[in-house]
């Protein structure tokens, strides 16, 4: 299905998915992708047989966390600039989320680095929109996965993204420069 046939169909839910402009970019980076959680990733050690065993298991929390985004997004204007896959979901006239992804095309990798959702439009199909047109972006450039980043706290965003078909791959404990761990995500384009 092309751009403009996807377009079109988002359209007749009440929300347009399109490529972003730079007059779009002030509401990227100012949008908020702070999150509530009541679960979180804990990562599990241990020394078995001379060798090392990992185990990553969901943990509900005593209380619900408010986490704060990770601000370090400098990455989008030089995305923006190159062009690859930066689309914004917008309800009427209004902006309500984006996505950036990057392609490593001798990998033949997508990295989805940002798909943000405002507060208050959240769990209406904007997200979902968003990454199915990323995806559909990674099947136009014949790239075999997506991959992306996720801190262990970031519960919502790997449920999410669970439910449409991604699955855990790897992990990171030094990614993050406030020590918290990296879980990645990917989807099978084949």
């Amino acid at each position: 299905m092309s751009r403009a046939a996807r377009a079109r169909r988002f359209l007749l839910y009440g929300m347009n998915i399109r490529p972003a402009h730079a007059r779009d970019l002030e509401f990227c980076l100012a949008l908020d992708e702070s999150f509530e959680t009541e679960y979180v990733w804990q990562m599990e050690t241990a020394r078995v047989d001379g060798g090392v065993q990992l185990a990553f298991r969901t943990t509900r929390l005593p209380r619900a966390m408010r986490v704060a985004g990770l601000g370090a997004r400098d990455t989008i204007l030089d995305h923006f600039e190159a062009g690859e896959c930066f689309v914004v979901a917008e309800e009427g006239s209004r902006l309500v989320g984006f996505a950036d992804a990057t392609a490593d095309l001798d990998q033949r990798l997508g990295w989805l680095h940002y798909l943000i959702v405002s507060n208050d439009a959240r769990r209406r199909g904007a997200g979902a929109q968003l990454l199915r047109e990323t995806l559909a972006w990674a099947r136009e450039k014949k790239l075999r996965a997506v991959v992306t980043a996720l801190s262990t706290k970031n519960y919502p965003a790997s449920n999410f993204l669970q439910k449409r078909g991604f699955t855990f791959c790897g992990f990171n404990d030094r990614y993050y420069h406030n020590r918290d761990i990296a879980i990645y995500f990917a989807c099978n384009l084949r």
